[in-house]
């Protein structure tokens, strides 16, 4: 059986990065896509280069869409705060950038046609901010269908795979996953703020630091309060 190719969505982060070895222990020759969306916390595009090098990735492909164009979202205006919130809840928070997984998952379809890769990971999960609407199964499943229908390779009866095999797993099973499969976690990132430090206090960051402590282990990375 010949390798499949597969495009990885390389943010820099835990669930990406943890994807990206999934995709390696399929079996797949890896492509890597990062998009820098003129995200606030521009440090997690340093993360996803020195991720592309530790998975020895065929290509990775650093594509510039901004965002920040018309902002609306805590992570690509600087005008709304990034929320530091006691509890997480299931409303959609701010920092929700409009329809920004329908965008990158149509880029890596893309991507994965133009080089005839056979499957796309993406590393969504409904579980710990279950209030975004494209983490959501429903959400994949339909998108399956629109590639399915809207490309070449769909047309001709091989439709590129969309897999999110996060997508059910808690932030400490995504975790434990990854070290399973022998990511340095050291190179990852998660802050949303725009700084050499992550804060500790950002629904990112505390999410992250709860799985470590579930697992009782220590973060790699360095904070400035925790």
């Amino acid at each position: 059986m010949s390798i499949k190719r597969a495009v990885c969505l390389l943010s820099g982060g835990i669930d990406s990065a943890t994807c990206a070895a999934i995709a390696k222990a399929d079996g797949c020759a890896l492509l890597a896509l990062t998009v820098n969306y003129g995200q606030r916390h521009q440090r997690e595009l340093e993360s996803a280069r020195n991720l592309a090098a530790f998975f020895g990735v065929a290509e990775h492909i650093q594509l510039e869409v901004n965002l920040r164009a018309w902002g609306a979202s805590a992570l690509t205006s600087d005008d709304i705060a990034i929320p530091h919130r006691e509890a997480l809840g299931h409303d959609i928070p701010v920092t929700y950038v409009p329809a920004r997984n329908l965008i990158l998952l149509a880029l890596a379809l893309s991507y994965a046609e133009a080089r005839q890769a056979e499957r796309v990971y993406f590393g969504a999960n409904s579980l710990d901010y279950s209030g975004y609407p494209d983490c959501r199964p429903d959400f994949l499943r339909a998108f399956s269908k629109a590639a399915e229908l809207g490309t070449k390779a769909g047309a001709e009866g091989k439709p590129i795979e969309i897999l999110a095999p996060l997508q059910n797993l808690t932030k400490a099973e995504i975790l434990q996953r990854g070290l399973t499969l022998g990511v340095d976690y050291s190179l990852t990132w998660s802050c949303y703020q725009g700084e050499n430090e992550a804060c500790g206090k950002c629904d990112s960051c505390r999410i992250r630091l709860a799985a470590f402590v579930a697992l009782g282990l220590q973060d790699p990375i360095s904070y400035t309060t925790k």
